[in-house]
């Protein structure tokens, strides 16, 4: 991934760019192979003969570095996005480093997911100008190109020590083109821009350079202009291979805010924590009930599921979904995860706008009504809703952390109301979302079945790791949760009528299961189950969504923020656990 912090792009190993929408994350993509073939959008830089590949990131940056040796010499295709300015830029520098390289170009623009072929002609500067409707991209480069079959492609050279430039630029096309920049000057402002961000990173245990690349992926997944953070660039990337579970995921979730802050926070970044949370206050503001379960990188609220049905699909798998129709669920949880973002930001002593305490008295005056609701779960399940045990403890975390926050801050809240409550939802989980059969709190109400998201009981403070009820829902999860070494969000045993192999294992899930081995003070297991998950990274150290361990590879949207902000909060959470005295500065369970 490169990015600019307002949109990414995805480069393949291949030196193909398959995916980039622009000008935002949520915007109609113009490079769409990943979803497709080459017909669909790419821009392919490579040597023209066979290649042995490498690629790292330049230190911590969003610099990407991809070298190809041949038969003829080496070359690398250095690829950034400069931080935003007037316009977005996609930079390619094709780099000799020995020898005289072959090299090939070929850049096939697809807007509207694609769908649309653009105009393409050249300007009185050589440039090569695109333009579809509302859009237009600007291609700059000594190099001379020609058009073929719908496609600008170059053919040329590069010899030890010689730099070719590349530069393709976005604008508006009822606006003039955008102005060149220097790609060199470009070079030397975005590594300036990620050496500076990331020298403010506190975090000093033993997988910082891990923790380092989650922490850059989880930055620029975030759109500066408003500091909503996507739950990942991509959409329709499979949780099953060849199968349906194909989701749109270019929107802000808030079941994953609390977990965000607390990355951002123990690692050194309060800005960031703070566009979060004032994004979050936002999005939010309005009735209670209409509170859903994401928003658009601006807070929009209708994000329209539909279909493009001209895209084949990744390796075939089918539909491809832009929107995602999840916004309108009912999802109980997302009440505790407001209220826990905002009492862990006081407590870090972030600033929070003024009236948000009123409003959080709104939320839980309408929570109160509702709580006791069937809704949709976590994970989003489509159809009939279910009292799910996960969304009922977090409806049980929105009332603690208001009464802590009452009563840390003096704020005046009806206190006897709430602790009443609070205690009502605590037994009510107890007593309806533990199997005595199976020793273990399952997925619903009357389920046998478990959800890897109960494993969040002990860690956002509902029961201690030490009640025998924690330790036999953990022992449940090993036995029935588990695949290849990893954890599976889902019950194996639950019957559904799909047709499609198993989803792969939730990455996230796994790292919560170490947390929660952390908190037994099984450090051991912790550690061991936190390898296992980073062992599955690329090479570039990202992760996607999830792992399906029979085919050894990651499955669905990628580069995937909840994993990352996992992977980060666990890391810390090994340091605090071997070294007592250096907790981070904010823990969930506060």
């Amino acid at each position: 991934m490169i990015g600019d912090c307002e949109t990414a792009a995805l480069v393949g190993r291949d030196g193909s760019i398959d995916w980039i929408c622009w000008p935002a994350f949520d915007s109609e993509a113009c490079f769409a192979a990943l979803l497709g073939n080459e017909n669909h959008g790419r821009w392919r830089i490579a040597p023209s003969a066979d290649a042995k590949v490498s690629r790292r990131y330049r230190g911590h940056t969003l610099i990407l570095e991809t070298t190809f040796e041949t038969a003829d010499g080496a070359v690398t295709i250095v690829d950034f996005m400069p931080p935003r300015g007037t316009a977005s830029d996609i930079v390619r520098l094709v780099r000799g480093e020995r020898g005289r390289v072959p090299m090939h170009m070929e850049l096939i623009l697809r807007f509207g997911f694609g769908a649309d072929i653009p105009w393409v002609r050249r300007t009185v500067d050589n440039e090569i100008l695109a333009i579809a409707g509302p859009e237009m991209t600007v291609l700059r480069t000594p190099i001379r190109t020609h058009g073929e079959n719908m496609t600008t492609v170059a053919d040329f050279e590069v010899a030890a020590g010689e730099t070719v430039p590349f530069v393709l630029t976005y604008g508006p096309s009822h606006l003039d083109m955008p102005a060149p920049i220097g790609p060199m000057q470009a070079l030397i402002d975005t590594q300036a821009y990620w050496s500076e961000w990331s020298s403010h990173c506190t975090y000093d245990g033993p997988h910082r350079d891990l923790v380092m690349r989650s922490l850059i992926t989880l930055k620029a997944l975030t759109y500066g202009p408003t500091g909503g953070i996507v739950a990942a660039p991509t959409t329709s990337l499979p949780e099953k291979l060849g199968g349906r579970r194909n989701w749109d995921y270019r929107f802000c979730w808030l079941r994953d805010a609390t977990f965000t802050l607390l990355a951002f926070m123990n690692s050194g970044y309060y800005e960031e924590a703070k566009a979060w949370n004032n994004w979050l206050l936002r999005a939010v503001a309005g009735a209670p009930r209409n509170m859903q379960i994401m928003y658009g990188i601006f807070g929009q609220r209708r994000l329209i599921e539909w279909e493009a049905d001209w895209l084949p699909g990744y390796e075939g798998a089918q539909p491809v979904r832009i929107g995602n129709a999840a916004h309108a669920q009912l999802q109980l949880d997302v009440y505790g995860e407001l209220l826990d973002v905002f009492h862990q930001s006081r407590m870090a002593r972030l600033r929070l706008e003024d009236g948000s305490w009123a409003m959080e008295c709104e939320f839980l005056k309408h929570l109160a009504k509702v709580w006791n609701q069937p809704d949709s779960g976590i994970w989003e399940i489509r159809g009939p809703g279910k009292h799910y045990v996960s969304s009922k403890v977090m409806t049980w975390v929105a009332f603690d952390r208001a009464i802590k926050s009452a009563e840390h801050f003096k704020f005046k809240a009806p206190l006897a109301e709430w602790k009443a409550l609070r205690d009502t939802i605590h037994r009510n989980v107890c007593e309806n979302g533990f199997d005595e059969k199976q020793n273990a709190f399952v997925e619903s109400y009357g389920a046998e079945v478990l959800d890897a998201s109960i494993l969040l009981l002990p860690s956002v403070g509902f029961l201690p790791c030490s009640d025998p009820r924690v330790k036999g829902t953990i022992a449940a999860i090993e036995r029935h949760l588990m695949r290849g070494g990893f954890v599976l969000r889902h019950d194996p045993r639950r019957i559904t009528d799909e047709k499609e192999p198993i989803e792969g294992a939730f990455l996230a899930c796994s790292l919560w299961l170490a947390d929660a081995y952390l908190l037994a003070g099984r450090i051991g297991d912790a550690h061991t189950m936190f390898e296992r998950v980073v062992s599955v990274a690329n090479d570039l150290g990202l992760l996607a969504e999830e792992y399906d361990p029979d085919a050894g590879r990651q499955t669905g949207n990628f580069p995937q923020a909840l994993t990352h902000i996992a992977l980060i909060n666990t890391a810390h959470n090994l340091v605090s656990a071997r070294q007592p005295t250096q907790k981070p500065s904010v823990q969930r369970s506060n």
